[in-house]
């Protein structure tokens, strides 16, 4: 099944949508520091893009002991979801957007071992979902329209990640603030101050000379931001 991550306040999750996918177990071996594999699963119905689904994702358990972070960016999770948690991904975030009874789809994925996430795109509020955090471990804010890696940060989710913060302090759970998008050195720090702790940094980490050494600038950039 993996490990959970060593650290347990800011963490670093590597997005393999800008990893070479003809190498994909050499590509995170390269990141060996990293908290969490972060996984792009597209459909081409959700977001017009086609990336990998459930096999890929469970050879990728067989090649790392390091814990995958599933975002499904999927039509119909309520389906396809726990296929996810029980090949053994630790962490399974779904679309507001897309899921039809989010928390029974939350609690069957924690009833299958694995942590249960609500993604947002960047023109969906978060508030409305406030009364769903008993049954959430994970808020995503999408920092950039879902789809495509390589895109430049939305500025106008800052607010949204501070709100979601909010949110989380408000119910005084232990769950989690991930933001995805144009996460990378210029953006981290205002992202950490805004009230993030989980980061998704795909091409900012992949197109690195030396990807491990930007995971670990990008969580010691965030830990200073957000005063830890």
């Amino acid at each position: 099944m993996g490990r959970y991550p060593a650290h347990v306040g800011i963490q670093i999750s590597p997005s393999i949508l800008s990893a070479n996918f003809a190498r994909l177990g050499e590509e995170i071996a390269r990141v060996p520091d990293a908290d969490w594999i972060h996984v792009d699963v597209m459909d081409n119905h959700f977001v017009p893009n086609l990336t990998v689904g459930l096999p890929v994702v469970e050879s990728l358990l067989g090649a790392t002991s390091i814990p995958l972070d599933c975002h499904l960016m999927i039509t119909d999770p309520d389906r396809w979801a726990p296929g996810y948690a029980e090949a053994g991904a630790r962490s399974v975030t779904f679309h507001a957007e897309a899921v039809h009874a989010p928390v029974r789809l939350a609690r069957t994925l924690r009833g299958l071992g694995a942590r249960a996430g609500l993604a947002v795109n960047p023109a969906t509020p978060i508030t409305p979902y406030a009364d769903l955090l008993p049954d959430l471990d994970m808020l995503l804010i999408m920092s950039v329209e879902p789809g495509f890696g390589g895109q430049p940060f939305l500025d106008m989710v800052l607010p949204k990640i501070a709100e979601a913060r909010d949110m989380v302090r408000r119910y005084g759970g232990d769950i989690w603030v991930q933001v995805d998008g144009g996460v990378s050195e210029a953006t981290i720090e205002r992202c950490a101050a805004a009230g993030a702790d989980v980061f998704v940094a795909g091409s900012a980490v992949f197109s690195a000379a030396d990807p491990d050494r930007m995971v670990r600038t990008l969580r010691e950039m965030a830990i200073a931001a957000s005063g830890e």
